[in-house]
């Protein structure tokens, strides 16, 4: 039986919560590599809150999605086929196919991914761009500084999860605020944070003032909406934010704002919004460190991993939504 190459192209640009229906799965013939190219196997998919945004018509830091593109997102492949000597058949390569089983790469567009060095899978978590957002966005911009209150939104999430452990390895009081009883356990007993709030509790408020009572100095934001207001009352002077995503907005039919933006005035706290893709010189110290502490055991992470292509709308849909538990990955043909 002949091999085809499966994809997932965005059929419309969603209205306001994304549906299965925004989403068309298609088959085509395995493409063939050129001079200097290598055909891959997808063997893991990474989906991440930032492909929401990219769906909508509206003006961006990337070029937005049209109907019948194909979903973007970084991969990990192995190649199968090859015209270019420094990639061997056989070699796991991270690089950015989307949402497709098969593609063609140059080495140019590729990093080549030692097996030695753990699951491959992590090149897409904490050996990747997650583990780079974390360590930039905390220890770049927001230079935390020992005893120092620290406050990770989405706290049992793929980025917020790496930055409360860098946090504590730094010497701070690390507080997270995730969705649930469950992963505001994880987030303490696994990860080590020094509390969880259970941002859906009654008193979430009332347990963010007791759990802050220095109030916060650094915030790495990922969520938006009323827990980023409910933080900024807790803000201190000359505080600063790390802006890493909005991901409570990203399916709301109106966007919720902000409503607490006289804190930042009234105590002086800096903002610093980035975008990791626009520091790929960075990755290297990142990762490089990152990979230190993970040998260590001082950096722990968890992995949610949905079963082939066809199941990617559904569990990003759940991502968006808090339905996932650590980093979203899918199992494309590992």
């Amino acid at each position: 039986m002949t091999e085809l190459k499966t994809k997932v192209t965005m059929r419309r640009h969603p209205g306001a919560m994304v549906s299965e229906d925004d989403f068309t799965i298609e088959t085509t013939d395995l493409p063939r590599p050129g001079d200097g190219q290598a055909l891959v196997r997808v063997l893991y998919l990474s989906l991440d809150p930032y492909m929401r945004p990219m769906m909508d018509p509206v003006r961006s830091y990337v070029p937005h999605l049209n109907p019948g593109d194909i979903m973007p997102g970084a991969t990990i492949a192995e190649v199968i086929e090859s015209n270019e000597s420094e990639l061997p058949k056989g070699t796991i390569i991270a690089c950015s196919l989307g949402w497709q089983s098969h593609g063609v790469v140059t080495k140019d567009a590729v990093r080549v991914i030692e097996r030695s060095a753990g699951p491959v899978s992590a090149a897409l978590s904490v050996l990747g761009m997650t583990g780079a957002t974390a360590h930039y966005g905390l220890l770049e911009l927001a230079k935390p500084v020992v005893g120092e209150t620290v406050v990770v939104t989405a706290a049992s999430g793929a980025v917020g999860g790496v930055v409360g452990q860098i946090a504590k390895i730094k010497g701070c009081r690390v507080v997270g605020i995730a969705g649930g009883s469950e992963k505001c356990r994880y987030v303490v007993e696994e990860l080590g944070f020094d509390d969880c709030i259970d941002y859906k509790s009654p008193d979430f408020e009332k347990q963010l003032e007791a759990a802050t009572p220095d109030y916060v100095d650094v915030l790495f934001e990922n969520v938006g909406g009323p827990v980023l207001d409910a933080v900024l009352g807790r803000i201190n002077d000359h505080a600063r934010i790390a802006l890493c995503g909005n991901i409570s907005d990203y399916n709301a039919d109106e966007p919720y704002g902000l409503r607490g933006l006289r804190h930042l005035l009234m105590h002086r706290v800096t903002v610093y919004s980035f975008v990791i893709a626009e520091h790929r010189d960075y990755w290297p110290t990142a990762i490089g460190e990152l990979s230190g502490w993970l040998a260590e055991g001082k950096i722990k992470y968890r992995e949610d991993v949905a079963e082939g292509l066809e199941a990617a709308p559904k569990a990003f849909i759940a991502m968006l939504t808090g339905g996932n538990f650590g980093k979203q990955l899918v199992n494309v043909g590992a």
